[in-house]
């Protein structure tokens, strides 16, 4: 056997030996790639499992950011488990950045289902985020030992549908009833939708152009967009584009 083919094979298969035995390792089945449809059905299993189980490492912490930190990693790490799956970091900007994903983790309290995201331009208000979202609704509940994370809804947003709801409405209908340019740069103004007279014409003629997807979010202005979540939540996949699960 040449030293070319010998150095396939054992880059193939690895042969290790413990105690005199021989233990043969393959190389491991290829994990599947995951997909949107993979995504949000792990979401619903993690969801599932998640709540039975006792969060011990939760105990008495009241700390928002730190429940939805422990939420994200935890999730990712089952994800990682089973499928071929990009995380992401701050550097990529959202959780799972792979061309085919394109989500955002967002974990909130029912108690005030919201969160924040980056800004980045005034068009996310009306055209969407850019990128899918994954929320996760839970209710925590402390005892002196133990922690449960009941989630009560879990929700997947399509990033067409990731725009401010009550903005895209009437666009849409200012579009639909004939607006002009001017109509459409005095609502934004009107809404204090971010940005100067360029940008608002900018948007005027795209969104004449093509008109804006419903969106389903509330987005208020701030230094961050702050995302509420009360009406995705309970659309009931009645909406094409958004996925929900209630328990």
């Amino acid at each position: 056997m040449s030293i070319e083919k010998w150095a396939g094979l054992c880059y193939i298969v690895i042969c290790i030996f413990m105690s005199g035995d021989i233990q043969w390792i393959g190389i491991q089945e290829m994990k599947p790639v995951l997909t949107i449809d993979a995504l949000i059905d792990s979401a619903r299993r993690f969801c599932e499992i998640e709540s039975r189980e006792n969060h011990v490492e939760l105990i008495g912490v009241t700390d928002g950011k730190a429940v939805g930190t422990y939420v994200e990693h935890k999730f990712q790490h089952f994800l990682q488990s089973q499928y071929r799956v990009d995380i992401g970091s701050s550097a990529k900007g959202i959780d799972l950045p792979g061309d085919i994903i394109q989500t955002d983790i967002k974990v909130t309290s029912i108690t005030q289902p919201q969160s924040s995201c980056p800004f980045r331009n005034a068009r996310q208000k009306i055209f969407g985020l850019g990128y899918n979202l994954l929320i996760f609704v839970y209710d925590k509940q402390d005892t002196n030992n133990s922690c449960t994370l009941h989630f009560t809804h879990c929700t997947f947003i399509d990033k067409e549908r990731t725009a401010d709801f009550t903005i895209t409405r009437r666009l849409r209908e200012m579009v639909m009833d004939g607006a002009n340019k001017e109509d459409i740069i005095g609502f934004l103004q009107d809404k204090n939708v971010p940005g100067d007279e360029i940008v608002y014409n900018d948007l005027a003629d795209e969104i004449l152009d093509y008109m804006p997807e419903q969106g389903y979010l509330t987005i208020s202005n701030a230094l961050q967009w702050r995302l509420q979540y009360a009406r995705v939540i309970a659309l009931d996949n009645q909406v094409d584009g958004v996925v929900n699960y209630e328990w």
